[in-house]
Protein backbone atom coordinates (compact mmCIF):
# COMPACT_ATOMS: atom_id res chain seq x y z
CA UNK A 1 0.00 0.00 0.00
CA UNK A 2 2.94 2.45 1.01
CA UNK A 3 4.65 1.67 -2.47
CA UNK A 4 1.49 2.67 -4.37
CA UNK A 5 1.17 5.61 -2.97
CA UNK A 6 4.78 6.81 -3.22
CA UNK A 7 4.51 5.59 -6.80
CA UNK A 8 0.80 7.56 -7.37
CA UNK A 9 2.77 10.52 -5.86
CA UNK A 10 5.79 10.81 -7.40
CA UNK A 11 4.09 11.52 -11.23
CA UNK A 12 2.44 14.98 -9.16
CA UNK A 13 5.02 15.59 -7.46
CA UNK A 14 7.75 14.86 -10.89
CA UNK A 15 4.88 17.29 -12.95
CA UNK A 16 5.20 19.99 -10.45
CA UNK A 17 9.11 19.91 -10.02
CA UNK A 18 8.81 20.35 -14.35
CA UNK A 19 6.06 23.36 -13.65
CA UNK A 20 8.18 24.98 -11.04
CA UNK A 21 11.59 24.76 -13.88
CA UNK A 22 9.40 26.52 -16.66
CA UNK A 23 10.69 30.16 -17.25
CA UNK A 24 6.72 31.27 -18.31
CA UNK A 25 5.63 30.05 -14.68
CA UNK A 26 8.84 31.88 -12.65
CA UNK A 27 7.59 34.96 -14.83
CA UNK A 28 4.16 34.47 -13.38
CA UNK A 29 4.90 33.91 -10.37
CA UNK A 30 6.75 36.86 -9.74
CA UNK A 31 4.05 38.96 -11.38
CA UNK A 32 1.59 38.32 -9.00
CA UNK A 33 4.11 38.50 -6.04
CA UNK A 34 5.10 42.27 -7.72
CA UNK A 35 1.51 42.85 -7.80
CA UNK A 36 0.77 41.88 -4.02
CA UNK A 37 3.65 43.96 -3.11
CA UNK A 38 2.55 47.03 -5.19
CA UNK A 39 -1.11 46.82 -3.61
CA UNK A 40 -0.44 45.89 0.08
CA UNK A 41 3.29 47.74 0.29
CA UNK A 42 3.29 50.53 -1.99
CA UNK A 43 6.48 52.26 -0.50
CA UNK A 44 7.98 48.87 -1.01
CA UNK A 45 7.05 48.56 -4.59
CA UNK A 46 8.57 51.52 -5.22
CA UNK A 47 11.68 50.77 -4.20
CA UNK A 48 11.82 48.03 -6.12
CA UNK A 49 12.18 49.27 -9.44
CA UNK A 50 16.07 48.85 -9.91
CA UNK A 51 15.49 44.61 -9.99
CA UNK A 52 13.63 45.77 -13.23
CA UNK A 53 16.44 48.46 -14.76
CA UNK A 54 19.23 45.95 -13.81
CA UNK A 55 17.21 43.00 -15.34
CA UNK A 56 17.05 45.10 -18.95
CA UNK A 57 20.29 46.52 -18.31
CA UNK A 58 22.24 42.70 -18.25
CA UNK A 59 19.80 42.31 -21.61
CA UNK A 60 20.80 45.10 -23.33
CA UNK A 61 24.51 44.23 -22.30
CA UNK A 62 24.33 41.10 -24.35
CA UNK A 63 21.61 42.38 -27.65
CA UNK A 64 24.60 44.20 -29.56
CA UNK A 65 26.84 40.71 -29.46
CA UNK A 66 23.68 38.59 -30.14
CA UNK A 67 22.67 40.86 -33.40
CA UNK A 68 26.50 41.21 -34.72
CA UNK A 69 27.00 37.34 -34.37
CA UNK A 70 23.86 35.96 -35.57
CA UNK A 71 23.54 38.51 -38.30
CA UNK A 72 27.54 37.89 -39.44
CA UNK A 73 27.85 34.39 -39.54
CA UNK A 74 23.73 34.18 -41.08
CA UNK A 75 25.25 36.31 -44.25
CA UNK A 76 28.99 35.17 -44.36
CA UNK A 77 27.47 31.64 -44.70
CA UNK A 78 25.04 32.49 -47.85
CA UNK A 79 26.08 30.93 -50.68
CA UNK A 80 24.64 33.46 -52.63
CA UNK A 81 24.73 37.22 -51.34
CA UNK A 82 21.83 38.33 -53.27
CA UNK A 83 19.89 36.47 -51.13
CA UNK A 84 20.69 38.51 -48.55
CA UNK A 85 19.26 41.75 -50.29
CA UNK A 86 16.29 39.82 -51.21
CA UNK A 87 15.26 39.08 -47.62
CA UNK A 88 16.06 42.64 -46.48
CA UNK A 89 13.77 44.10 -49.64
CA UNK A 90 11.24 41.92 -48.66
CA UNK A 91 11.26 42.42 -44.98
CA UNK A 92 11.30 46.43 -45.58
CA UNK A 93 8.51 45.99 -47.86
CA UNK A 94 6.51 43.63 -45.44
CA UNK A 95 7.11 46.13 -42.08
CA UNK A 96 5.91 49.18 -44.34
CA UNK A 97 2.70 47.69 -45.21
CA UNK A 98 2.06 46.00 -41.91
CA UNK A 99 3.01 49.64 -40.17
CA UNK A 100 0.33 51.53 -42.21
CA UNK A 101 -2.07 48.45 -41.89
CA UNK A 102 -1.89 49.29 -38.07
CA UNK A 103 -1.95 53.01 -38.33
CA UNK A 104 -4.88 53.03 -40.39
CA UNK A 105 -6.66 50.44 -37.70
CA UNK A 106 -5.85 52.87 -34.68
CA UNK A 107 -7.27 55.88 -36.72
CA UNK A 108 -10.44 54.05 -37.83
CA UNK A 109 -10.76 52.55 -34.16
CA UNK A 110 -10.43 56.46 -32.70
CA UNK A 111 -13.35 57.88 -35.33
CA UNK A 112 -15.62 55.48 -34.54
CA UNK A 113 -15.40 55.24 -30.62
CA UNK A 114 -14.29 58.74 -30.08
CA UNK A 115 -12.40 57.83 -26.66
CA UNK A 116 -11.42 61.74 -26.09
CA UNK A 117 -14.77 62.99 -26.69
CA UNK A 118 -16.39 65.51 -24.12
CA UNK A 119 -13.53 65.61 -21.99
CA UNK A 120 -13.35 69.50 -22.87
CA UNK A 121 -9.86 70.09 -21.81
CA UNK A 122 -9.12 74.21 -21.36
CA UNK A 123 -5.21 74.14 -23.47
CA UNK A 124 -4.31 76.78 -20.45
CA UNK A 125 -5.08 74.43 -17.72
CA UNK A 126 -2.09 71.65 -18.69
CA UNK A 127 0.88 71.82 -17.66
CA UNK A 128 3.98 71.05 -20.04
CA UNK A 129 6.75 70.40 -17.27
CA UNK A 130 4.18 67.21 -16.99
CA UNK A 131 5.83 65.93 -20.29
CA UNK A 132 8.91 64.71 -20.22
CA UNK A 133 11.86 66.10 -21.41
CA UNK A 134 13.25 63.33 -23.97
CA UNK A 135 9.39 63.69 -25.48
CA UNK A 136 10.94 67.00 -27.03
CA UNK A 137 13.77 65.10 -28.46
CA UNK A 138 12.43 64.60 -31.91
CA UNK A 139 13.10 62.34 -34.16
CA UNK A 140 14.23 63.45 -37.51
CA UNK A 141 15.39 61.75 -41.04
CA UNK A 142 18.94 63.33 -40.56
CA UNK A 143 18.91 61.98 -37.44
CA UNK A 144 17.98 58.34 -38.37
CA UNK A 145 20.73 58.42 -40.66
CA UNK A 146 22.85 59.29 -38.06
CA UNK A 147 21.86 56.80 -35.88
CA UNK A 148 23.06 54.17 -38.69
CA UNK A 149 26.49 55.57 -39.09
CA UNK A 150 28.66 54.10 -35.82
CA UNK A 151 31.84 56.68 -34.53
CA UNK A 152 33.93 53.45 -35.12
CA UNK A 153 33.48 49.91 -36.13
CA UNK A 154 34.45 48.32 -32.86
CA UNK A 155 32.43 51.02 -31.17
CA UNK A 156 29.37 49.80 -32.85
CA UNK A 157 29.78 46.25 -31.47
CA UNK A 158 30.33 47.05 -27.78
CA UNK A 159 27.60 49.86 -28.23
CA UNK A 160 23.94 49.68 -27.30
CA UNK A 161 22.75 51.15 -30.66
CA UNK A 162 20.89 48.28 -32.36
CA UNK A 163 20.74 50.08 -35.79
CA UNK A 164 24.36 50.83 -35.71
CA UNK A 165 25.17 47.85 -34.79
CA UNK A 166 23.24 45.69 -37.53
CA UNK A 167 24.32 48.02 -40.41
CA UNK A 168 28.09 46.99 -39.31
CA UNK A 169 27.16 43.01 -38.82
CA UNK A 170 25.60 43.38 -42.77
CA UNK A 171 28.65 45.10 -43.50
CA UNK A 172 31.03 42.96 -41.78
CA UNK A 173 28.80 39.62 -43.01
CA UNK A 174 29.16 40.70 -46.67
CA UNK A 175 33.02 41.19 -46.49
CA UNK A 176 33.58 37.79 -44.59
CA UNK A 177 31.40 36.36 -47.45
CA UNK A 178 33.28 37.64 -49.70
CA UNK A 179 36.60 37.17 -48.58
CA UNK A 180 35.76 33.43 -49.17
CA UNK A 181 38.23 30.84 -47.62
CA UNK A 182 40.81 33.61 -46.10
CA UNK A 183 37.55 34.87 -44.04
CA UNK A 184 36.93 31.12 -42.95
CA UNK A 185 38.95 31.09 -39.48
CA UNK A 186 37.32 34.75 -38.40
CA UNK A 187 33.48 32.39 -39.73
CA UNK A 188 34.12 29.92 -37.42
CA UNK A 189 35.56 31.83 -34.55
CA UNK A 190 32.57 34.08 -34.61
CA UNK A 191 30.22 30.92 -35.13
CA UNK A 192 31.89 29.83 -31.69
CA UNK A 193 31.69 33.33 -30.08
CA UNK A 194 27.70 33.09 -31.02
CA UNK A 195 27.90 30.15 -28.62
CA UNK A 196 29.16 31.45 -25.90
CA UNK A 197 26.93 34.82 -25.92
CA UNK A 198 23.86 32.43 -25.91
CA UNK A 199 25.10 30.60 -22.78
CA UNK A 200 24.78 34.10 -21.30
CA UNK A 201 21.96 35.03 -22.58
CA UNK A 202 20.66 31.56 -20.67
CA UNK A 203 22.29 32.89 -17.16
CA UNK A 204 20.50 36.31 -17.91
CA UNK A 205 17.14 34.78 -18.26
CA UNK A 206 17.51 33.23 -14.97
CA UNK A 207 16.87 36.42 -13.78
CA UNK A 208 14.10 37.29 -15.77
CA UNK A 209 11.11 36.66 -13.07
CA UNK A 210 13.03 39.00 -10.71
CA UNK A 211 13.19 41.53 -12.61
CA UNK A 212 9.20 41.12 -13.88
CA UNK A 213 8.60 41.18 -9.96
CA UNK A 214 10.44 44.53 -9.49
CA UNK A 215 8.61 45.91 -12.60
CA UNK A 216 5.46 45.32 -11.41
CA UNK A 217 5.72 46.62 -7.79
CA UNK A 218 6.75 49.38 -9.10
CA UNK A 219 3.94 49.98 -11.49
CA UNK A 220 0.93 49.35 -9.50
CA UNK A 221 2.63 50.75 -6.80
CA UNK A 222 3.56 54.19 -8.48
CA UNK A 223 0.68 54.69 -11.47
CA UNK A 224 -1.94 51.64 -10.47
CA UNK A 225 -4.81 52.39 -8.89
CA UNK A 226 -4.84 56.36 -10.19
CA UNK A 227 -4.24 55.29 -13.56
CA UNK A 228 -7.05 52.39 -13.93
CA UNK A 229 -9.34 55.17 -13.08
CA UNK A 230 -7.82 57.61 -15.29
CA UNK A 231 -8.90 57.67 -18.99
CA UNK A 232 -10.26 53.93 -17.67
CA UNK A 233 -12.18 54.26 -21.58
CA UNK A 234 -8.98 54.66 -23.61
CA UNK A 235 -6.86 51.97 -21.69
CA UNK A 236 -9.96 49.27 -22.77
CA UNK A 237 -10.21 50.59 -26.31
CA UNK A 238 -6.61 50.48 -26.79
CA UNK A 239 -6.12 46.91 -25.32
CA UNK A 240 -9.24 45.47 -27.06
CA UNK A 241 -8.14 47.23 -30.62
CA UNK A 242 -4.55 44.98 -29.24
CA UNK A 243 -6.45 41.77 -29.01
CA UNK A 244 -8.39 42.05 -31.91
CA UNK A 245 -5.42 43.27 -33.62
CA UNK A 246 -3.81 40.07 -32.91
CA UNK A 247 -6.51 37.96 -33.88
CA UNK A 248 -7.50 38.95 -36.91
CA UNK A 249 -4.54 40.79 -38.62
CA UNK A 250 -2.06 38.68 -37.58
CA UNK A 251 -4.14 35.30 -37.15
CA UNK A 252 -4.97 35.75 -41.22
CA UNK A 253 -1.34 35.96 -41.81
CA UNK A 254 -0.48 32.77 -40.14
CA UNK A 255 -3.32 31.48 -41.34
CA UNK A 256 -2.40 32.52 -44.56
CA UNK A 257 1.18 30.08 -43.94
CA UNK A 258 -0.85 27.23 -42.35
CA UNK A 259 0.72 27.56 -39.21
CA UNK A 260 -1.22 28.45 -35.70
CA UNK A 261 -0.91 31.18 -34.06
CA UNK A 262 -2.21 30.34 -30.72
CA UNK A 263 0.62 27.71 -30.78
CA UNK A 264 3.07 30.29 -31.58
CA UNK A 265 1.86 32.32 -28.18
CA UNK A 266 2.28 29.10 -26.60
CA UNK A 267 5.68 28.11 -27.97
CA UNK A 268 6.95 32.18 -26.81
CA UNK A 269 4.90 31.95 -23.77
CA UNK A 270 7.80 32.98 -22.02
CA UNK A 271 8.85 35.76 -24.10
CA UNK A 272 5.47 37.50 -24.21
CA UNK A 273 5.22 37.35 -20.37
CA UNK A 274 8.56 38.98 -20.18
CA UNK A 275 8.27 41.60 -22.69
CA UNK A 276 5.20 42.33 -21.19
CA UNK A 277 5.91 42.97 -17.39
CA UNK A 278 9.36 44.53 -18.68
CA UNK A 279 7.73 46.72 -21.05
CA UNK A 280 11.03 45.90 -23.24
CA UNK A 281 11.18 44.50 -26.86
CA UNK A 282 14.71 44.36 -26.53
CA UNK A 283 14.57 42.13 -22.69
CA UNK A 284 13.38 39.20 -25.39
CA UNK A 285 15.61 39.53 -28.34
CA UNK A 286 18.37 37.60 -27.62
CA UNK A 287 16.03 34.55 -27.03
CA UNK A 288 13.29 35.22 -29.67
CA UNK A 289 16.20 34.95 -31.78
CA UNK A 290 17.32 31.43 -30.26
CA UNK A 291 13.66 30.21 -30.36
CA UNK A 292 12.65 31.05 -33.85
CA UNK A 293 15.65 28.96 -35.10
CA UNK A 294 14.83 26.64 -33.07
CA UNK A 295 11.20 26.32 -34.67
CA UNK A 296 13.03 26.12 -38.33
CA UNK A 297 13.96 29.33 -39.59
CA UNK A 298 17.19 30.12 -41.08
CA UNK A 299 19.84 32.17 -39.62
CA UNK A 300 20.04 34.30 -42.00
CA UNK A 301 16.33 34.88 -42.23
CA UNK A 302 16.15 35.78 -38.67
CA UNK A 303 19.13 37.47 -38.28
CA UNK A 304 17.97 39.82 -40.36
CA UNK A 305 14.16 40.64 -39.95
CA UNK A 306 14.19 40.25 -35.99
CA UNK A 307 17.19 43.10 -35.63
CA UNK A 308 15.86 45.50 -38.37
CA UNK A 309 11.96 43.86 -37.02
CA UNK A 310 12.81 45.81 -33.74
CA UNK A 311 13.24 49.05 -35.35
CA UNK A 312 10.96 49.03 -38.58
CA UNK A 313 8.18 46.66 -37.57
CA UNK A 314 6.60 48.50 -34.41
CA UNK A 315 2.85 47.24 -35.44
CA UNK A 316 2.24 47.99 -32.01
CA UNK A 317 3.00 51.22 -31.42
CA UNK A 318 1.78 51.91 -34.53
CA UNK A 319 -1.84 51.47 -33.76
CA UNK A 320 -1.10 53.70 -30.58
CA UNK A 321 0.10 56.46 -32.11
CA UNK A 322 -2.99 57.37 -34.07
CA UNK A 323 -5.51 56.42 -31.38
CA UNK A 324 -3.42 58.47 -28.88
CA UNK A 325 -3.07 61.42 -31.23
CA UNK A 326 -7.02 61.35 -32.29
CA UNK A 327 -7.92 60.82 -28.32
CA UNK A 328 -5.55 64.42 -27.71
CA UNK A 329 -7.44 65.99 -30.34
CA UNK A 330 -10.76 65.19 -29.10
CA UNK A 331 -10.07 65.97 -25.96
CA UNK A 332 -9.16 69.37 -26.95
CA UNK A 333 -12.14 69.79 -28.98
CA UNK A 334 -9.83 70.13 -32.06
CA UNK A 335 -11.82 68.34 -35.04
CA UNK A 336 -9.27 67.04 -37.80
CA UNK A 337 -10.25 66.18 -41.46
CA UNK A 338 -9.51 63.13 -42.93
CA UNK A 339 -6.77 64.73 -45.13
CA UNK A 340 -5.59 66.01 -41.85
CA UNK A 341 -5.25 62.74 -40.48
CA UNK A 342 -3.63 61.00 -43.66
CA UNK A 343 -0.99 63.67 -43.45
CA UNK A 344 -0.43 62.80 -40.02
CA UNK A 345 -0.31 59.40 -40.47
CA UNK A 346 2.71 60.19 -43.39
CA UNK A 347 3.97 61.86 -41.14
CA UNK A 348 4.06 58.94 -38.16
CA UNK A 349 5.25 57.02 -40.89
CA UNK A 350 8.50 58.58 -41.25
CA UNK A 351 9.17 59.63 -37.66
CA UNK A 352 8.43 56.10 -36.38
CA UNK A 353 11.10 54.69 -38.06
CA UNK A 354 13.96 57.11 -36.37
CA UNK A 355 13.53 55.98 -32.45
CA UNK A 356 14.64 52.42 -32.41
CA UNK A 357 16.04 51.00 -28.86
CA UNK A 358 14.41 54.27 -27.31
CA UNK A 359 13.37 53.71 -24.13
CA UNK A 360 9.52 55.64 -24.51
CA UNK A 361 10.21 56.07 -28.53
CA UNK A 362 6.36 55.66 -29.47
CA UNK A 363 5.95 58.54 -26.87
CA UNK A 364 8.40 60.61 -28.54
CA UNK A 365 7.27 59.79 -32.09
CA UNK A 366 3.77 60.76 -30.99
CA UNK A 367 5.28 64.70 -29.35
CA UNK A 368 7.16 64.92 -32.83
CA UNK A 369 4.41 64.39 -35.14
CA UNK A 370 1.82 66.35 -32.70
CA UNK A 371 5.04 69.06 -33.01
CA UNK A 372 4.81 68.49 -36.73
CA UNK A 373 1.10 68.65 -37.34
CA UNK A 374 0.46 71.58 -35.16
CA UNK A 375 -2.63 70.77 -34.47
CA UNK A 376 -2.43 70.55 -30.65
CA UNK A 377 -0.06 72.14 -28.12
CA UNK A 378 2.61 69.87 -26.95
CA UNK A 379 0.90 70.18 -23.26
CA UNK A 380 -1.82 68.08 -24.32
CA UNK A 381 0.71 65.00 -23.70
CA UNK A 382 0.24 65.75 -20.35
CA UNK A 383 -3.26 63.94 -20.65
CA UNK A 384 -2.00 60.67 -21.23
CA UNK A 385 1.70 60.64 -19.58
CA UNK A 386 0.34 59.08 -16.47
CA UNK A 387 -0.96 55.97 -18.45
CA UNK A 388 1.78 55.49 -21.17
CA UNK A 389 3.53 53.02 -18.92
CA UNK A 390 -0.23 50.69 -19.24
CA UNK A 391 -0.63 51.70 -22.55
CA UNK A 392 3.43 50.01 -23.71
CA UNK A 393 2.33 47.01 -22.38
CA UNK A 394 -0.32 46.23 -25.99
CA UNK A 395 2.63 47.88 -27.75
CA UNK A 396 5.26 45.79 -26.61
CA UNK A 397 3.06 42.40 -26.94
CA UNK A 398 2.11 43.36 -30.44
CA UNK A 399 5.46 44.32 -31.11
CA UNK A 400 7.38 40.71 -30.22
CA UNK A 401 4.53 38.71 -31.68
CA UNK A 402 4.39 40.78 -34.68
CA UNK A 403 8.19 40.28 -35.76
CA UNK A 404 8.06 36.54 -34.79
CA UNK A 405 5.27 36.55 -36.87
CA UNK A 406 7.09 38.54 -39.89
CA UNK A 407 10.08 36.31 -39.46
CA UNK A 408 7.86 32.90 -40.35
CA UNK A 409 6.41 34.76 -43.29
CA UNK A 410 9.42 35.83 -44.74
CA UNK A 411 11.38 32.52 -44.31
CA UNK A 412 8.70 30.95 -45.64
CA UNK A 413 8.34 33.62 -48.79
CA UNK A 414 12.10 32.59 -49.17
CA UNK A 415 11.81 28.79 -48.50
CA UNK A 416 14.50 28.99 -45.71
CA UNK A 417 11.39 27.52 -43.12
CA UNK A 418 10.99 23.94 -42.45
CA UNK A 419 7.58 24.10 -42.64
CA UNK A 420 7.05 20.43 -41.14
CA UNK A 421 9.00 20.87 -37.90
CA UNK A 422 7.34 24.18 -37.27
CA UNK A 423 4.01 22.91 -37.58
CA UNK A 424 4.73 19.76 -35.48
CA UNK A 425 5.86 22.07 -32.78
CA UNK A 426 3.50 24.73 -32.86
CA UNK A 427 0.53 22.37 -32.77
CA UNK A 428 2.00 19.94 -30.27
CA UNK A 429 1.34 21.00 -26.37
CA UNK A 430 3.98 18.14 -25.60
CA UNK A 431 6.53 20.04 -24.07
CA UNK A 432 8.98 17.13 -25.80
CA UNK A 433 8.28 19.06 -28.80
CA UNK A 434 10.16 22.40 -27.77
CA UNK A 435 13.91 20.93 -27.38
CA UNK A 436 16.27 22.53 -25.07
CA UNK A 437 18.40 25.51 -26.80
CA UNK A 438 21.96 24.69 -26.32
CA UNK A 439 22.57 27.46 -23.90
CA UNK A 440 19.81 25.83 -21.74
CA UNK A 441 20.82 22.69 -22.35
CA UNK A 442 24.67 23.09 -20.82
CA UNK A 443 23.96 25.79 -18.33
CA UNK A 444 20.79 24.35 -16.92
CA UNK A 445 18.73 27.50 -17.44
CA UNK A 446 15.09 27.18 -16.89
CA UNK A 447 13.16 26.16 -20.53
CA UNK A 448 11.91 28.93 -21.86
CA UNK A 449 9.41 27.98 -24.62
CA UNK A 450 8.21 24.63 -23.72
CA UNK A 451 4.65 23.97 -23.22
CA UNK A 452 2.76 21.79 -19.90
Amino acid sequence: MTSTTTAAGRPQRSRLNRLIRELWFQVVLGAVLGIAVGILAPGLGKELKPLNDWFIDLVKMIVVPVVFCVVTTGIASMDNLRKAGRIGVKAIGYFLVLSLLSMLIGLVVANIFQPGAGLNVDPSSLNAADVPETATEHATFTGFISSLIPTSLLGAITGDAILAALMVSIVFGVALNMAGEDGAPLTRGIKALSDVVFRIVGWVMWLAPLGTFGALATVVATYGAESLKQLGYLIILFTATCVVYVLVVLGAIMRACRLSLFGLMRFLKAELLVALSTCSSEAVLPQLVRKLETLGVGRPVVGIVIPSGFSFNLDGSAVYLTMASLFLSQAMGVDLSWQQQLVMVGVMMLTSKGTAGIAGGAFIVLASTVTAVGHIPLAALSLIVGIDRILNEGRVFINVLGNAVATLVIGKWEKDLDTDKARSILNSRDRTTAPRTDAEAETGAPRVGADT
